[in-house]
């Protein structure tokens, strides 16, 4: 993806609905295509992270990423290499946050959150851009 193209998407929640009713619980669905924006490449969850730790704290060349939280409360932070900033609180099972590439990305969690991935690509250390600085040299 060019950079050009992918300064065109945004973070945005996706409502994946809900099949079910209280009595019987529910469950959500995502596929592609359908109600991702890509093919899901890989699948990864984060648990067990203190509530004062902060993860992500970095961007993607190319990954797109769509963040769950399956439980508790996630906080999600993105600047884009505009500068411009959004955060979304996550903290219902049947949404996600979609996370273009070229967004830098960080991300706090409550004390009982389980956050699940779906990744549009299979990892790539060198797709990685961890230093903060760096990521904002790749607006000029």
């Amino acid at each position: 993806m060019s950079k050009t193209s992918a300064l065109n998407k945004v973070p945005y929640i996706i409502d994946f609905g809900t099949i079910g009713s209280p009595d019987i619980g529910y469950i959500s669905v995502a596929q592609f295509p359908g109600n991702l924006p890509f093919r899901v490449e890989r699948v990864f969850w984060s648990f067990y992270t203190p509530q004062m730790i902060t993860r992500g704290r970095h961007a993607h060349f190319r990954l797109e990423q769509i963040l769950v939280p399956v439980s508790g409360k996630i906080i999600v932070t993105n600047e884009s290499l505009s500068g411009t900033i959004t955060t979304h609180i996550l903290e219902s099972p049947n949404q996600g946050l979609y996370i273009p590439s070229m967004y830098w990305h960080v991300i706090q969690f409550s004390h009982n959150a389980v956050m699940m991935s779906l990744a549009s690509m299979a990892y790539e250390e060198s797709d990685y851009i961890r230093d903060y600085t760096e990521f904002k040299k790749l607006n000029h």
